[in-house]
């Protein structure tokens, strides 16, 4: 399958999944293995995007192994089924199927593109299975069965554009991935530089298996932006850094990212290359509180002293199945309806990133971010916290308490 997903191929997908379990009709109960809970989850464990679904799914590992050490959920353990997509949109959709009709599971923490999310969606809307999407993306979901607890660009662009336009000045290069993530983001860019004064110069879109990026660099060179800020996806993407720096420009034109060190840059990167990229992030390694030291000593000891970098992308997961956990416990039953109405109910936990509650308006979450530049240490140095960041809604033109028939992805041009 192309690395380059279209709309329309999402789209194509999607349908035909819908139409394999529209014939099934909805579930008709939970299945149980013995006296466990079962929970779902799909996840990039193999081809390239396999960095980041390994530590999404160790946080989740990590998460049902508290769970149960705790007592489990309603006086049963916790089981884990796991799909592997192997990067591919179309086994995103199988494994959405089986997990919803033949495993029968309670709630799905998965996804990583969008362009997958855009596929299982559906799938979950479709047979009442209750969806929670643990990766930070471009924003805009309103879906009363979809729970996102990533960031969006209202927590993300929102605090770190302003911080480099300051910083750095009023000219925006954009670099994106092309597929809903990139496309939209940059939208967002554009909506959120004009409201500051700023303006994007230019945009180009990468499929995900480019890795060469000689004529891009040229074009930035002529076009002398203040500042780039980036939305790449995958180790062939990652290149670019490096290309960046052999050309002499790592200290002409600085780089602010919606990804790097999602996949372990930090730590893989020639320090000298990283040095100086900004990021802005719900969770970092480096956040120097008690509950923090409790999570990253509880990886060390399940997984030992090299399992990587973290991230929020690994972290959203682990706070997004302890969300849902917390909202079981609060409704009593495993009923998706209760469990929808416990998690509107504002319920919140303290995660690795802080205290972290759900906004019942548009299913996403409330918490910290964190702005940080990579130092020369292979670490991310925190420069500012914002507090309590609210999750993207310009206008409150989501709102699933008033209008929970919505069933949409909003975009900036609609706003």
């Amino acid at each position: 399958m192309s690395l380059d997903v279209t709309r329309r191929s999402v789209l194509r997908i999607g349908t035909g999944a819908i139409a394999a379990v529209a014939s099934l009709g909805p579930r008709l109960g939970l299945a149980e293995s013995g006296d466990k809970i079962r929970i779902g989850t799909i996840q990039d464990l193999s081809s390239f995007l396999q960095p980041f679904g390994t530590q999404k799914k160790r946080c989740l590992d990590l998460a049902v192994d508290e769970i149960n050490a705790s007592g489990g959920l309603l006086g049963r353990q916790v089981e884990l089924i796991t799909y592997d997509s192997q990067s591919n949109d179309q086994l995103y959709a199988q494994f959405a199927t089986q997990l919803a009709l033949r495993d029968k599971v309670a709630v799905v923490h998965g996804g990583l593109q969008s362009s997958a999310r855009e596929v299982i969606r559906p799938i979950f809307h479709r047979t009442n299975t209750l969806f929670f999407y643990n990766t930070p993306y471009e924003g805009g979901v309103c879906d009363r069965n979809c729970f996102c607890t990533g960031t969006t660009p209202g927590q993300l662009l929102e605090n770190l554009l302003p911080y480099m336009i300051k910083k750095y000045g009023k000219t925006i290069y954009v670099l994106a991935a092309d597929y809903n993530f990139g496309q939209l983001s940059e939208k967002w860019t554009r909506k959120i530089a004009s409201e500051n004064g700023a303006k994007v110069v230019a945009s180009e879109f990468f499929p995900l298996d480019v890795a060469q990026f000689g004529p891009t660099i040229s074009k930035i060179q002529a076009a002398k932006p203040a500042f780039i800020i980036n939305t790449f996806v995958g180790p062939a993407h990652a290149s670019f850094y490096g290309q960046w720096s052999a050309a002499g420009m790592k200290n002409e034109i600085p780089i602010a990212s919606q990804t790097f060190g999602e996949g372990g840059e930090i730590l893989r990167m020639p320090p000298e290359v990283a040095e100086g990229i900004t990021v802005c992030y719900n969770y970092l390694d480096e956040i120097d509180t008690a509950s923090n030291k409790v999570f990253l000593q509880r990886m060390r000891t399940k997984f030992g002293s090299d399992f990587g970098y973290i991230g929020d992308l690994g972290v959203n997961e682990y706070q997004g199945l302890l969300l849902w956990a917390e909202a079981v416990k609060k409704a009593g039953t495993l009923d998706r309806e209760a469990v929808i109405k416990a998690l509107e109910s504002g319920i919140s936990i303290v995660g690795p990133s802080g205290d972290v509650s759900l906004d019942p308006v548009t299913h996403h979450c409330i918490f910290n971010m964190y702005l940080a530049v990579a130092g020369k240490d292979r670490k991310f140095i925190i420069q500012e916290k914002f507090e309590k960041v609210r999750p993207t809604n310009p206008n409150g033109v989501c709102d699933l308490i008033k209008r929970p028939e919505t069933n949409v992805q909003f975009q900036p041009e609609a706003l």
